[in-house]
């Protein structure tokens, strides 16, 4: 029925035909059902049927589909952008709509650097990231990213950016430090960075404040964040906090940062801004930066087709009506707490599992050969793809992922539930992913 015609992510896939989505659960054509353990990709926080995120996407559409935002503005963008602007931490209050996570990248980099080229600095233009990190698939967020699967062919074409150390204290950490003393120290290495580079020449740092994709759910230790925080503002240098994975009430907040209390300069938010139902994403910014731009030349020099599209407004602005007025953002620690519970009693003596690692709703499990050692299975078993097809195959979707450890080596699991998920569909999961890795590590 025309899949033939359609140029699939991997060519060679055969995959099943999604056909209709309910709760926590998608069903193929064929009659099959998925649990929807990873929300796709920590996507869809509130299943796949909400009827009132349903019924303001149709009430838009009747109303208005489309307006360009070079022409006009409206009033359903207008709304979203304020209800953002309140929740945002500290003086984040200004709210640019996009269309995607890598979008907001996109927006992040070039307003860092349309800032400091308005107030006269014009020599600060060098991005400083974390290995094992992903900022999006689009070139600038694609150069400014860890993940050096994704980078590596591209490499040609992409900006020169500087990978700085990630906060992964299950591998990092030495034996007798701190977790304080040990956040201290990898926090500085961007002290030292900024002074390699010259201070005068740095333009932004770019961090996820809870690793996702590429590294699965790895959260700062305390103090680290803070210490950045104070790196950035000796230097003058902008903080970009992306958000995109992890922010929207994954990780038990609507804004992840807000567990650490530091506020950036710049913050990225997509994913679960939408919930799946339409996609949207947007950056956010502190007053400061959108005021030199206003007294300035006036004009952000960017800007994409779909901005702040009506219909994906009108559903995102949905979206944080259950999430906040109904509450639902409430039991997200609650039930994290128990997934992990129920991970952590299954897999408590398991050889294979080195680390059950996360917040909220975003949880991380690292695949090891050797739990004592740590060392990783070999990068050619292909582990973490096994387990996704195993997994698939008991009717669970979740987010495994190769190169957890520097872009080759290391196997982990992202579990991003829906948040309307109930403690049996959590059963279910856990029951339904302990078989998968059983499975997939008879080897």
């Amino acid at each position: 029925m025309g899949s033939e015609y359609i140029f699939q992510r991997n060519s060679r896939a055969e995959l099943p035909s999604a056909f209709s989505g309910s709760g926590c659960y998608i069903h193929d054509n064929k009659g099959n059902t998925y649990l929807d353990g990873s929300g796709g990709a920590a996507v869809s926080c509130l299943g796949h049927s909400d009827e009132h995120v349903k019924n303001a996407i149709i009430q838009q559409a009747q109303q208005l589909s489309y307006a360009h935002t070079s022409f006009f503005t409206t009033e359903v963008a207008e709304k979203l952008a304020t209800r953002l602007a309140r929740y945002a931490p500290g003086d984040i209050n200004r709210v640019y709509l996009v269309s995607s996570g890598s979008e907001s990248i996109e927006a992040a980099l070039k307003l860092a650097r349309q800032y400091f080229v308005e107030i006269g600095q014009n020599d600060r233009r060098h991005i400083i990231t974390r290995k094992q990190s992903y900022h999006g698939n689009t070139l600038g967020a694609l150069a400014s990213g860890g993940n050096q699967w994704r980078r590596k062919q591209f490499e040609p074409l992409l900006i020169d950016t500087t990978l700085i150390s990630p906060c992964y204290e299950y591998r990092y950490k030495l034996g007798g430090e701190t977790e304080e003393e040990y956040g201290l120290r990898i926090a500085n290495e961007l002290e030292t960075e900024i002074i390699r580079l010259g201070e005068s020449n740095v333009m932004a740092f770019l961090l996820e404040p809870v690793v996702g994709a590429t590294a699965g759910a790895i959260c700062p230790v305390n103090g680290y964040l803070k210490r950045v925080r104070e790196i950035c503002d000796k230097y003058g240098i902008l903080l970009i906090f992306d958000e995109v994975m992890c922010g929207m009430g994954r990780t038990g907040s609507l804004f992840a940062c807000d567990i650490d209390g530091v506020v950036p300069d710049i913050l990225t938010i997509a994913k679960g801004l939408g919930a799946g139902y339409q996609p949207i994403g947007a950056m956010l910014c502190q007053d400061y930066i959108h005021d030199v731009i206003k007294n300035g030349s006036g004009y952000f020099q960017h800007g994409h087709t779909y901005l702040g599209h009506p219909i994906a407004a009108a559903a995102a602005d949905a979206v944080l009506d259950r999430l906040v007025d109904d509450k639902l953002l409430e039991d997200v620690n609650k039930k994290g707490q128990i997934l992990v519970h129920k991970l952590k009693k299954v897999f408590n003596n398991h050889p294979n599992i080195g680390d059950i690692r996360g917040r909220g709703l975003f949880i991380g499990i690292e695949i090891v050969e050797n739990r004592k050692s740590k060392n990783p299975f070999d990068h050619s078993l292909n582990i973490a793809g096994k387990i996704k097809n195993n997994a698939f195959s008991e009717g669970l979707i979740c987010y495994p992922a190769q190169g957890t450890i520097d872009g080759k080596s290391g196997d982990h699991v992202l579990i991003a539930p829906p948040f309307i998920i109930s403690e049996e569909e959590i059963n279910i999961l856990v029951e339904r992913l302990s078989l998968a890795i059983q499975n997939s590590i008879s080897i």
